[in-house]
């Protein structure tokens, strides 16, 4: 089949390589023309792992290609995917989808035959409704049709996700598109994945509410890890207890720092403004959201608690700053929250992320990066791990510590209690 997708952000990059690997002839489109020039010289301006490889594979095989020509691009194409930004609004909550709705005028002035447009994007409930008015307004309904085809790839897992998905989500009541779309997919169909056929609204409402619950899940592991610190209880029984009952499940219930990333905080967010649109309380998400909040300042506490209250020039060292492991996505990571206040105290610190070094930081004070996890370590009076990258899983802190034994502060609990005090160190976790 041939496929258009409009943004070559983490969705549409991702999502159209994998496509274009399953044997449709694909189409990136971007405005940003470093962006297109760079895919077209084999250079990826994401860190997603196996990606790399797979852009170059399709793109020499003809299967993939870039540009930044949009009408030229839906003209080519039979099924257009729109994979833009919806960011948090300046000062508000909702979805910002000037992006989205730029991108459906441009198609409408590009249709030559029978188009399939999806939103992939995540996008608040009722904007597949605008997109059709906007393009009825120079096409013909017979012409289009717009579906609702939300996204679950998770950063880090990204072409894992796409290739075994739980499930393929197509809002459509029509059947015409129903059908495309689900010999489109039978690939990933006939490998296990289910596919659900629902209506429009019901597929933008899945994505939401999917994010909210995950991101509840989160929250409620720390805020249960909290109880556990004023009790004497390992909150990793808590998670096995919990997560071995078939109900409740295991995933994403590692006690840690606050939620971040491109999902979580916004779409959170975005769902509490649809819920207010539609005179809807949704209490437990707005807690959720507020418990998120207060993370970065909890664990700020206990900083300061294990360094006596004695932050002014200590040297701390974090290991790790994105939101998570197998990213270079810095956003709402709770790093750009404590290693800022950190510095403002007057501690001096370094920090060693596979990733590379982040303009986050660049321009705070006594903010150094370290090109190696050594190099960050050396002379620290205090070493936080942020990220759980498998770089950090078995280091031999001994070896590290030449002049002075530093105090560990896991906040991701890779490490055994018991093994690090008993090489001489002081070790403090999350939620024992």
């Amino acid at each position: 089949m041939k496929l258009c997708m409009i943004g070559t952000g983490y969705v549409g990059l991702v999502s159209g390589v994998c496509f274009s690997d399953l044997g449709n002839d694909v189409i990136c489109v971007d405005k940003n023309f470093n962006k297109i020039n760079q895919l077209k010289n084999g250079k990826i301006p994401i860190y997603e792992p196996g990606l790399e490889e797979l852009v170059l594979k399709n793109y020499k095989n003809k299967r993939l290609s870039f540009s930044t020509d949009l009408k030229e691009s839906v003209k080519k194409s039979d099924i257009i995917f729109i994979c833009v930004g919806t960011p948090t609004k300046k000062g508000e909550n909702g979805a910002d989808l000037s992006q989205i709705y730029n991108v459906a005028k441009e198609i409408s002035t590009s249709i030559n035959k029978f188009k399939i447009i999806i939103t992939k994007s995540t996008v608040p409930l009722t904007t597949g409704d605008e997109i059709e008015k906007i393009i009825s307004k120079k096409n013909n309904k017979k012409k289009f049709s717009i579906v609702s085809n939300p996204e679950f790839l998770r950063e880090g897992e990204a072409i894992r996700d796409f290739i075994y998905p739980d499930r393929v989500i197509i809002g459509t009541n029509e059947k015409k598109s129903n059908r495309i779309l689900k010999n489109l997919y039978q690939p990933l169909i006939s490998k296990g994945a289910k596919y659900i056929n629902t209506s429009r609204r019901a597929a933008e409402l899945i994505k939401y509410a999917s994010n909210a619950f995950l991101a509840t899940k989160i929250t409620f592991i720390n805020e249960i890890a909290n109880l556990c610190e004023k009790t004497g209880i390992n909150v990793e029984d808590i998670s096995i207890g919990m997560g071995l009952d078939k109900r409740i499940g295991g995933r994403f219930l590692r006690a840690g720092p606050a939620y971040g990333g491109s999902c979580f905080p916004k779409d959170t967010k975005a769902i509490i403004t649809t819920a207010d649109k539609f005179k809807t309380n949704l209490s437990v998400i707005r807690s959720v959201i507020k418990s998120n909040k207060n993370r970065s300042s909890l664990l700020l506490n206990r900083v300061n608690e294990i360094l006596n209250k004695k932050i002014k020039n200590k040297k701390i060292t974090f290991l790790g700053v994105t939101f998570k492991a197998n990213t270079d996505d810095m956003r709402d990571s709770s790093s750009q929250i404590m290693i800022p206040s950190l510095s403002k105290k007057g501690a001096i610190i370094k920090y060693f992320d596979p990733t590379g070094q982040k303009n986050e930081f660049k321009k705070l004070k006594n903010v150094f990066y370290s090109k190696t996890i050594k190099e960050a370590v050396e002379g620290s009076d205090l070493v936080i791990i942020h990220t759980e990258w498998n770089d950090f899983k078995s280091i031999n802190f001994k070896n590290l510590a030449k002049s002075k034994k530093f105090i560990i502060y896991d906040m991701r609990n890779i490490y055994s209690s018991d093994k690090i005090q008993n090489q001489g160190f002081k070790y403090y976790s999350v939620g024992k």
